[in-house]
């Protein structure tokens, strides 16, 4: 009966034809074999395909996520020895309820059913998954994940009092929190994975009934943990006490940081906390010390742009703008620019917020609002120190940007940022800050606009056809410069036209390497905007954004879409992260 039933789901999937059934069953019926044998050893169904039919036939839901978030508590519940043995992962306990929910590969062992019932006091709830999947899944929970060396922690040390997490934090309580082993050792796993998987920053979030640590993973939130809620308040003290914070002020932001050492490198930690609805929040941004600047073409720039943005580097005198939202790699931009130019035989200053890396021969300064050191003051007292080079964090006001100008003008060379979405709208922008448009069209040497997004893995890169629209939608965006590619990527051209394509895109397909996301590292797309003597023209007369990116393309400027694209015909990332980030 059964045979017949697996048979009959699998011709219903779309999986067999019903000749192919009825010729595997006959032959299952002849050799005295098991339908499920006679389908693995042909090789007629997928591993994946079966077990969710015998999910379907058995009438229990089919799990097939390659990606799991599990709590400590329940890894504390089920150990990796007992699930191996068993063949069985905890995937979400319900307390209210009194249930937890399991994969199994045989979710028709009643007797493991009603073993791990009367082990955890919880009525067990099934689901089905394949071999393969569990075993995959379990390097990832276990062994691999955050989650699996935190449970490992809470379940070595003893348990802590359950008010742990609502106490009132005092300073006769201080000492205690800080030796409080558990605690320490969980803020050190959370940083040792955090830099391990190359996190930019790591939110320790509190919700009502659990608190939630996600890692910004190449420009993107992952969450890697979630913890009783009982944890979160020492949680936050400890690291507040390391970041040289106020464990007893929970009512206002604070700033903090500390340094933190592990195997995989040593970084500079910047700590921020903010009070929510159910606690605080703290987010750590992590700087490495040991982080070599990268060149600008290390960053991602080439050709005609990166030759433009060298040569207006190496003009003494002049402003020159990075634009894009927070996270876009600004900094890092200007950092680069910095490193080319600086020798002996110039003396540079900055001033930032925060200073994000330690550059040798170059005189760094951090804003400091409360003392009064805010970047228009700072800019100013800056023309005092006989320089040749100043780096400003930010144009964020009309005074700044007025003495930004006036510092270019008397022959010094200055970089900032600026948060516009495009480099033309840099310009406008400044004159809606008051700058005079004779004044801006004779300081301004070049704005870059720039966004990072994510890279294809090199590990598991494939090609594959992309769908017509999107290639149509490629050819209206690049223009000439898309027939340019084609003619100087003839070994691409030629692989692609074997497959009956015009052209083949790359993807990753997900691997261990890049924790099963097909990216791994990030680059960055640009439009570097030169300030001929068109375009000065264009900001005397108050043109608009478009009116200047227009004469700017006209003039060789590639855009952030371009650049995105060609990057995705070099294989290098994807239509869909061009899409997502550079979308003006």
């Amino acid at each position: 009966m059964m045979a017949q039933d697996i048979l009959t789901v699998l011709v219903g999937l779309g999986k067999l034809t019903k000749e192919k059934a009825e010729e595997v069953r006959m032959k299952a019926v002849s050799l005295g074999k098991n339908v499920k044998d006679i389908l693995t050893e042909e090789k007629q169904v997928d591993e994946e395909s079966l077990v969710k039919a015998e999910a379907t036939m058995l009438g229990i839901p089919y799990y097939g996520e390659t990606e799991v978030v599990i709590s400590p508590e329940l890894l504390k519940m089920v150990p990796e020895s007992l699930a191996r043995n068993y063949l069985l992962i905890p995937i979400k306990l319900d307390k209210k309820e009194k249930s937890l929910q399991v994969m199994m590969v045989n979710p028709s062992d009643l007797g493991t059913i009603d073993f791990f019932q009367r082990r955890t006091g919880y009525k067990v709830e099934v689901l089905m998954v394949s071999l393969k999947n569990i075993n995959n899944l379990f390097d990832k929970v276990y062994l691999q994940s955050l989650t699996g060396e935190v449970s490992e922690v809470l379940s070595e040390s003893g348990d802590m009092n359950d008010d742990v997490g609502v106490k009132t934090v005092t300073r006769e309580s201080l000492s205690e929190i800080i030796k409080e082993p558990k605690i320490v050792e969980i803020v050190k796993k959370v940083l040792e994975h955090a830099i391990r998987l190359r996190a930019s920053d790591v939110h320790i979030e509190p919700e009502e009934e659990i608190t939630r640590i996600r890692y910004r993973i190449d420009g993107i939130l992952e969450e890697k943990l979630t913890l009783d809620k009982k944890y979160h308040a020492a949680l936050i003290s400890r690291i507040k006490i390391l970041g040289g914070m106020k464990i007893d002020e929970r009512r206002l932001p604070q700033d903090g940081r500390f340094n933190f050492e592990s195997e995989d490198g040593e970084v500079d930690l910047r700590i921020s906390s903010l009070p929510t609805v159910f606690g605080e929040k703290i987010v750590m941004r992590l700087l490495k010390k040991s982080g070599k600047v990268p060149s600008l073409p290390e960053l991602g720039l080439r050709g005609r742009a990166l030759k433009n943005l060298e040569q207006a580097v190496n003009i003494p005198h002049g402003i020159i703008l990075i634009t894009g939202p927070t996270g876009s790699g600004k900094t890092t931009t200007l950092y680069s620019m910095l490193t080319k130019i600086n020798t002996p035989k110039v003396n540079i200053i900055t001033l930032e917020d925060p200073v994000e890396y330690q550059m040798k021969g170059i005189n760094q300064v951090q804003v400091n609002p409360q003392a009064g050191l805010t970047f228009a003051s700072g800019l100013r007292s800056f023309l005092r120190q006989d320089p040749n080079i100043i780096m400003v964090g930010e144009i964020r006001d009309e005074e700044t940007a007025a003495l930004a100008v006036q510092a270019s003008l008397t022959g010094h060379l200055v970089f900032s940022t600026i948060h516009t979405n495009s480099a033309a709208g840099a310009l406008p922008r400044l004159l809606d800050m008051k700058v005079e448009p004779f004044l801006l069209a004779s300081s301004m040497t070049a704005v870059v606009a720039q966004r990072v997004l994510r890279k294809t893995c090199d590990k598991c890169k494939v090609a594959y056809v992309p769908e017509k629209a999107v290639i149509e939608d490629m050819k209206v965006v690049l223009g000439g410069l898309y027939e340019g590619f084609i003619k100087s990527n003839v070994e691409r051209a030629a692989e692609a036209q074997k497959n009956g394509q015009e052209i083949l895109l790359y993807r990753g397909k997900g691997c261990a390497q890049c924790g099963n996301t097909g990216y791994l590292g990030r680059i960055g797309v640009f439009e570097v905007l030169i300030i001929s003597e068109k375009i000065a023209r264009l900001v005397m007369e108050r043109a608009d954004a478009g009116t200047v990116e227009k004469q700017a393309v006209v003039e060789g400027m590639i855009t952030l879409k371009q650049d995105g694209y060609l990057k995705v015909l070099e294989g290098i990332t994807t239509i869909e992260e061009v899409i997502r980030v550079a979308q003006v």
